[in-house]
């Protein structure tokens, strides 16, 4: 075997081992980053699969549950007569439009007691992004002058 040939070898070997590490290295960050949206009732039929994927659950915030310590939240969301219990240990605190009767999304993992753990929320108040009443008109088109 030529100089030449056992070159192109360790050159061509190294760079089958630094695409297979990257591929490695981005299939498992995609892995990591994925999340399920599933709604509650769906969350509770999962069984075990459940507490080992990341998962994001929508519903809205139930009025009075909002129980808040620090940037560390405590509430329930509600889906269709569903409860779920959420602990939202973040390092911001939650935003704004996190309130009772709010819609709210969570992203983390449900434990085995039942309790979601979010480590994101996010949320929006149904009647900020609702359509303005518009004040009646007169339908003849006069000013009444």
């Amino acid at each position: 075997m030529s100089s030449q040939t056992g070159k192109f070898l360790k050159f061509g070997s190294a760079m089958a081992l630094i695409v297979l590490a990257l591929g490695y290295l981005a299939y498992t960050g995609v892995q990591e980053s994925k999340s399920y949206y599933v709604t509650i009732k769906e969350l509770r039929g999962m069984g075990k699969g459940a507490y080992s994927k990341r998962l994001r659950v929508a519903g809205n915030v139930q009025p009075g549950s909002i129980r808040r310590t620090g940037t560390n939240v405590n509430f329930v969301l509600v889906e269709n007569d569903e409860i779920l219990n959420v602990v939202y240990n973040g390092t911001e605190p939650p935003p704004d439009t996190f309130k009772d009767n709010a819609q709210a999304l969570a992203e983390g993992s449900f434990g085995r007691d039942g309790t979601f753990y979010a480590k994101q929320i996010q949320a929006k108040c149904a009647s900020k992004y609702a359509p303005q009443q518009q004040a009646s008109a007169n339908p003849s088109g006069s000013t009444g002058h």
